[in-house]
């Protein structure tokens, strides 16, 4: 029954999402305003969904044009379910524009189809069907949308501090049967607090480094400029060699004086770097081959002793472990370097309920100090955890296993999602077990079967918990 009213939905359902995939949602603080509070992108694609629910008879509220909500429904309960319309920069490498949707006959491509724009639309037509249907709504739903996802969520941070908490609710925003437990995620800067005069000429200066955009991705491209005193040509050689030993791409070339080299590596999202290849990493450490000045040597060795090839934190004296939750993960995302000032490395670390987070950072603070390193620490969010044996859970995965048949067992995951926000919330779909997880990465597509299923699952949970429940 469920499948059959969606397909009465399907081109408006594409129409939707085709509309919402074409704004360039990407966070742009070089034009933050009042108005625009993370640039004019993700505010757009807010008004948007607000325009979609205007057209389609529904409330809006707008909190500060960072976040906001569509209701639907009655009742003293709310579900809320949180989507967000921001996405990660597109990359390089795409085989299409990734702001202007490609639809085959089998699939949608575009920056943001599975990271959170096909969800959204897939909840919120959930929703606008029920509604169509004039079902007897017994709770209140609050489709909840951020702006600020991919970076320091101060869409949710701003929204919950006036707004109702949900009683329950779901992020449409990782994989399917649901995500009951979420590790803890913060991020952090290893800032060079010390920088040396040379007392012997060095044979080469690093004078300057750039690798990664986003803590939360694994960066897939490095580049530095070095100046090289004498036997250039050796230097490229032995580049080469290393890249072809490596098995990276990658390039030395002379531009004014000065040898420029690049990496090439593999983005991924930075929850499980080990399946990715980091750009910068690689590349500082052939500069560690090198006879550097000292500044640059101190910053090099330190990537070599702590972060490189070291991502569940053994490096840092941070591996840790639980069956439910998983590995401590350290992904290196963005990574600088200049000559007069040194360098830092962005570092986004995910922790699993029981890592004693505190105590590991304020061991390694000291220990670092030492080779003229400090930790600036940014925002820190605590693990989040929901029994997956609870009934709410327990409705949803029902729901899943009614439509498909697969009978796998929620789970937990690194990822953050907005479910964390929630006193009782889980992330619930849009991904299947047999979706291709291109999310942060180029060529981005989703299915329509994926996207179809996907609202037919919505379709009946909401229904189970809040026109039944």
């Amino acid at each position: 029954m469920w499948k059959e009213k969606v397909q009465e939905y399907e081109s408006q359902i594409i129409d939707d999402l085709k509309g919402l995939l074409s704004i360039e949602s990407v966070r742009d603080d070089s034009q933050a305003t009042s108005e625009t509070p993370v640039g004019p992108g993700p505010r757009e694609a807010l008004d948007y969904m607000y325009k979609i629910a205007e057209r389609d008879g529904f409330s809006t509220h707008d909190v500060d044009h960072i976040a906001g909500r569509i209701e639907a429904g009655n009742g003293d309960d709310v579900l809320g379910i949180l989507c967000h319309v921001d996405v990660v920069p597109a990359g390089d490498g795409w085989d299409s524009d990734p702001f202007k949707p490609v639809v085959t006959d089998d699939a949608i491509v575009a920056r943001g189809t599975l990271d959170d724009k096909g969800p959204t639309i897939a909840a919120y037509y959930a929703v606008k069907i029920l509604n169509d249907m004039n079902v007897d709504w017994k709770k209140r739903i609050h489709i909840i949308i951020g702006t600020d996802e991919e970076s320091d969520w101060k869409c949710t941070e701003r929204y919950f501090q006036t707004e109702e908490m949900p009683t329950l609710g779901f992020a449409p925003d990782a994989e399917f049967p649901a995500i009951h437990g979420e590790k803890g995620i913060t991020t952090f800067d290893l800032v060079q607090t010390s920088t040396f005069e040379d007392s012997n000429e060095p044979d080469d200066e690093l004078l300057s480094f750039e690798s990664g955009q986003r803590y939360n991705m694994v960066p897939d491209h490095a580049k530095a400029r070095v100046l090289v005193k004498e036997n250039m040509t050796d230097v490229v050689q032995h580049f080469e060699q290393f890249l072809d030993e490596r098995k990276l791409q990658g390039e030395g070339v002379v531009d004014s004086g000065e040898l420029v080299l690049t990496v090439e590596g593999k983005a991924v999202h930075g929850m499980d770097p080990s399946l990715g290849v980091n750009a910068g990493l690689y590349l500082l450490e052939f500069l560690s081959t090198l006879n550097l000045n000292q500044t640059a040597k101190s910053f090099v060795e330190f990537s070599n002793r702590y972060l490189h090839e070291s991502h569940f934190g053994e490096k840092m004296g941070m591996k840790f472990h639980t069956d439910i939750m998983g590995d401590v993960t350290t992904n290196v995302g963005v990574i600088t370097y200049d000559n007069k000032n040194g360098g830092k490395f962005g570092i986004n670390l995910r922790y699993p309920q029981g890592f004693e987070f505190e105590e590991a950072i304020e061991r390694f603070t000291k220990e670092i100090k030492e080779q003229g390193f400090d930790i600036e620490l940014g925002k820190v969010q605590q693990p989040h955890y929901v029994d997956k044996n609870d009934p709410f859970v327990q409705t949803l995965v029902d729901v899943y296993r009614n439509q498909t048949g697969d009978m796998s067992e929620p789970y937990t995951i690194g990822g953050g999602t907005y479910a964390r926000n929630l006193d009782k919330g889980v992330a619930f779909g849009a991904m299947f077990p047999d979706s291709e997880d291109l999310m942060h990465q180029k060529n981005e597509y989703i299915t329509k079967k994926q996207l179809f299923n996907a609202t037919s699952i919505y379709l009946e949970a909401i229904y189970a918990l809040c026109v039944e429940g």
